[in-house]
């Protein structure tokens, strides 16, 4: 259990990391608008697009953990699909058109569009089925209990993960803001698209692997 909640951070801390889930965007805001306080405001828009990805991509998971009876099924399931997210980030190293064509004062929506176009959700969903998988006695709670409390720890998962992703971006921007500066940035740009694919199909082997030994 605890291995999974560190999962769900440290991954979160990942994703704040990778430039790709916004957190350029926050030093640009503060930079145009040449105000500190646009910072910690970009920052927080793009954690709440951020948070509502993760929710619309578990909150369904969460509700068909009810059946119980079908729960490794489901794990296995959800494993495939996060390979095969990553599969197709492998083939495909084009980013999404969609996401030039939102507007950069709509930054919770382009954080949202971006989380799920990047498989962000989908990355959570094998940890997420194991902390329910190991939170749940099954054997002395109700369906409608155990759905309640799913959906409970889908929000925690989301709230927890997201947290993260916000000090890991937020101490990069601030960093680049205050001291190192945009020329610094076109210097030393890094690209994580291949590190996020191959992680993305890793995650989804292990929810499969433990799924099937029934951790």
């Amino acid at each position: 259990m605890a291995a999974l909640w560190w999962a769900v951070i440290l991954s979160g801390l990942y994703h704040g990391l990778n430039p790709g889930m916004g957190w350029p965007l926050a030093v640009s805001a503060a930079l145009m608008e040449q105000k500190r306080s646009a910072l910690p405001r970009a920052l927080g828009l793009l954690a709440l697009g951020h948070f509502l990805a993760m929710l619309a991509i578990l909150l369904p998971f969460s509700m068909m953990l009810f059946l119980v009876a079908w729960e490794v099924q489901i794990r296995v399931a959800a494993g495939v699909l996060v390979i095969a997210m990553g599969v197709y980030l492998l083939i495909n190293r084009r980013h999404p058109k969609a996401l030039a064509r939102v507007h950069p004062a709509r930054l919770a929506f382009w954080s949202f569009l971006a989380a799920n176009a990047h498989g962000a959700g989908l990355m959570l969903v094998p940890l997420f089925l194991g902390i329910c998988a190991a939170d749940a006695d099954t054997g002395h709670q109700a369906a409608e209990a155990l759905m309640r409390g799913n959906i409970l720890t889908a929000f925690t998962v989301a709230l927890a993960h997201t947290a993260a992703m916000t000090l890991a971006g937020g101490l990069i921007a601030v960093i680049i803001y205050l001291w190192l500066g945009l020329k610094f940035l076109s210097k030393t740009w890094f690209n994580l698209d291949l590190v996020w694919a191959v992680t993305l199909i890793l995650v989804g082997a292990f929810g499969i692997w433990a799924a099937v030994n029934g951790h």
